[in-house]
């Protein structure tokens, strides 16, 4: 794909998203929760990959300082994942350490020591809206939540942080994967000892696709890497080809064809796919192949999606694991600040492998 092109859309879908008015409840990025959270992991890719932007970075620490105050006010899974953008903004600026480091650290500390957990030991779902998911483990906590504790572990050298970052990944892959397909169900409910809907999600299954290679290139040289890790991301990746339409795009419930096509899924496995072939987690050079393939089908699907705004369009709205699978479908499509990341993490990193091939 054309690298002039590349940046443009790139552009395009960053500006969109950091120039949310606040009174646009969906696309609100001044909170710090989880939606906010994934746009700002996106913008420091996009702000590393396009050389350390002076624009991208003046807005991450404005972005860090004026919403600095709400990062204690409640603690929960969700409310981790701006720490991810900052712990990989200090990673780049060890400058600025000083004054955050201890603010990371604590909610790190809460993580390690006080966040609930399942009976399996995963981090239960908890949100900022106040509903409580007893025993709940979603695949979306692996990013909102165990991504940070990962680069938090990279940063300072904490082999428990690693371990404990590594076990996520385990516990999701193992409560989360469905046998027979190799992909992921949404959600585990702990006390009734089942998937609830059993919907085979596809923006669920694009937050492990991403997450597990994005944990384990963090903190490969801290802890062991059990192999059943290889061996069920592979089984996963193998099950979402499989499921990849002819367009390059998933539907929202990836086993539904009845079901509409939805950008940020199909945005985030790409992505994911991408990051297992850069970091040599898929050793098969045939199911190699199949990725690289799948990876353009679906950025060129992505790309069509962007308007010349820069909104990223069909994206699901905001998903609990819903009552019934058919109720996925009647999720409203509307841009996002995370369906804003998912696409730019994509363009991204077809940007970066396009400039490591010149």
């Amino acid at each position: 794909m054309d690298r002039e092109r590349l940046l443009s859309k790139a552009q395009q879908v960053y500006e969109y998203m950091v120039t949310a008015p606040e009174s646009d409840w969906q696309r609100n990025m001044y909170n710090w929760d989880w939606k906010p959270g994934v746009g700002l992991v996106a913008a420091v890719k996009y702000g590393e990959v396009i050389g350390q932007s002076k624009e991208v970075r003046e807005y991450l620490w404005r972005w860090m300082q004026d919403n600095r105050h709400k990062a204690a006010q409640q603690r929960v899974i969700n409310s981790t994942a701006p720490f991810a953008a900052l712990t990989e903004m200090l990673r780049s600026e060890p400058e600025a350490v000083a004054e955050w480091m201890p603010l990371v650290r604590e909610h790190g500390e809460w993580l390690m020591h006080e966040a609930p957990r399942t009976k399996e030991g995963g981090f239960e779902h908890t949100v900022t809206e106040g509903v409580d998911f007893p025993e709940q483990l979603w695949a979306d906590t692996l990013v909102v939540g165990a991504l940070f504790l990962a680069r938090l572990a990279s940063l300072t050298g904490d082999e428990a942080m690693a371990q404990e970052a590594v076990k996520q990944v385990v516990v999701h892959l193992q409560i989360l994967q469905d046998e027979a397909t190799g992909v992921l169900f949404h959600g585990f409910d702990g006390l009734h000892r089942s998937h609830m809907s059993a919907a085979r999600w596809g923006r669920a299954n694009a937050w492990v696709a991403f997450g597990v290679p994005e944990i384990i290139a963090e903190v490969k040289h801290l802890a062991y890497i059990p192999p059943e890790v290889g061996e069920r991301y592979t089984a996963l990746v193998q099950g979402l080809v499989r499921l990849q339409t002819a367009n390059g795009m998933w539907h929202t419930v990836m086993d539904r064809p009845d079901f509409y096509l939805e950008t940020s899924a199909t945005a985030g496995i790409a992505y994911g796919f991408a990051l297992a072939l850069r970091s040599g987690l898929i050793a098969d050079a045939a199911l190699q192949a199949e990725l690289r393939e799948a990876v353009r089908k679906a950025a060129d699907a992505v790309m069509i999606h962007v308007d010349v705004y820069g909104a990223v369009h069909g994206v699901s709205g905001g998903t609990p694991v819903m009552p019934t699978v058919e109720a996925y479908n009647e999720v409203k499509i509307t841009p996002t600040p995370y369906g804003q990341a998912l696409a730019l993490l994509l363009i991204s990193e077809q940007l970066d492998s396009h400039e490591n091939e010149i």
